[in-house]
């Protein structure tokens, strides 16, 4: 069953981002599977990991028929792949679940010359700018939620997050050049990096 809520509404970018690409997906913290399965009609491969182990159950019936996905029940810092094995790592809410420094290091270990990395991510207001945002778009939210008759009944694990947009956007930047971030609706940033397609980096190696 198809459903919208804030991070669904971000689905559509990221399959766009995917059929672009045509390739090997890892979606980090999959979840109940709606991704996975949407990203499956247009990559090659889709892997979706997650820790619950609940919600893998639930995404292992919705992804059943679907040849090209596969499902691994692990933490993402944790989770055994070869470094660049992937075209595309999506984050949809997850982030901030991870030790910011080494989610995005490993994320660029793990993504292929030229690959991208599109993270939807949540932050926390802690300026008067975030607060003041927040609440001028307040309305707006709400009633688009109406609109798409917004579901809440998907259960995930729910953690709040502790890094702002100004220290996300900091560390970003400072871990992968070339990175862009901007603010988005739903209470949400939006994270693009591609790796650069020289197989030498820079970045510093966690874990």
């Amino acid at each position: 069953m198809d459903y919208w809520n804030h991070n669904a509404a971000y689905h559509p970018m990221i399959v766009s981002t995917a059929a672009g690409l045509g390739g090997d997906v890892l979606d980090v913290g999959c979840g109940e599977g709606l991704l996975v399965e949407r990203l499956a009609t247009v990559s090659r491969t889709v892997t979706g990991v997650d820790r619950d182990g609940r919600a893998l159950g639930r995404a292992a019936v919705r992804t059943a028929g679907l040849a090209n996905t596969s499902l691994v029940e692990v933490d993402f810092l944790e989770f055994a792949s070869a470094p660049g094995s992937y075209d595309l790592i999506t984050m949809v809410a997850v982030l901030h679940h991870l030790d910011l420094t080494a989610g995005l290091c490993r994320s660029a270990a793990l993504l292929r010359p030229g690959g991208q990395l599109l993270v939807v991510g949540l932050s926390a207001n802690k300026s008067m700018g975030d607060y003041v945002r927040s609440a001028v778009l307040l309305p707006l939210v709400r009633g688009l939620s109406v609109l798409h008759h917004g579901n809440r009944a998907v259960q995930v694990v729910a953690v709040p997050p502790t890094e702002s947009f100004a220290e996300i956007r900091e560390m970003a930047r400072h871990l992968l050049p070339g990175v862009r971030l901007r603010r988005a609706l739903y209470y949400r940033y939006i994270l693009a990096w591609t790796k650069p397609a020289s197989s030498e980096s820079n970045l510093p190696v966690t874990g």
